[in-house]
């Protein structure tokens, strides 16, 4: 069983805590983890993209000229594909580009994801985040002293001051246990986890019996 330390927002030690080993040391599968955050960033795209084809395009009612005698190629409409102005072919069209991934697959990438972290020596357990109020300057002073550069922060729970605090940071990330998701932890380089939510993000696992 992996057992890290615990630090205070000062980067002192305050401690050992105990990971579950089916969380945090599950063999890191890539391909895994790459079906899964490309489901996820499928999932993201709007898919509004749209062309008109000649049924849509306004115009081309009447046939240009007539079919014979005008020594041209005829024609049946100014809104033909081959018309400067015209329709397009095979265009785009509104879709959904998402695809479905087994739960039980996207739960283990999860624990990879995670694992991942902390076989790369990028996870770090901070007792707490404490701050005297909601100012961008206490939060940029706690996260100079934690070392963090571009970080997943992983709260037990919203917290509207640490929020506050953390947006107008570049780099630095807020999230809870029940949104966590393969691809951010793997967009960040550290993740940080508060002591309080080691928990949850260990329980999350265990209701789903994965």
């Amino acid at each position: 069983m992996a057992t890290v330390k615990v630090y205070d927002q000062n980067k002192q030690e305050s401690g050992e805590l105990t990971l579950a080993p089916d969380v945090f040391e599950i063999e890191v599968r890539p391909e895994i983890l790459n079906l899964v955050v490309r489901a996820q960033m499928a999932a993201r795209r709007a898919g509004t993209h749209n062309a008109k084809t000649r049924a849509f395009v306004s115009g081309g009612g009447v046939k240009p000229w007539k079919q014979k005698g005008t020594g041209r190629a005829r024609s049946g409409s100014n809104r033909s594909p081959v018309w400067r102005g015209g329709a397009i072919i095979f265009g785009p069209s509104p879709r959904d580009y998402a695809f479905k991934v087994n739960s039980k697959v996207r739960s283990l990438a999860l624990k990879m994801a995670l694992s991942s972290r902390l076989a790369g020596d990028s996870l770090l357990v901070v007792k707490a985040i404490e701050l005297p109020e909601a100012k961008t300057r206490h939060f940029a002073r706690v996260a100079g002293a934690l070392g963090l550069d571009k970080a997943l922060i992983v709260a037990p729970e919203e917290n509207s001051v640490l929020i506050r605090s953390a947006r107008n940071i570049p780099g630095l990330t807020l999230t809870t246990p029940d949104r966590l998701s393969v691809l951010e932890i793997l967009k960040h380089k550290q993740l940080v986890l508060l002591e309080e939510a080691v928990a949850p993000v260990q329980a999350r696992f265990a209701k789903k019996g994965a």
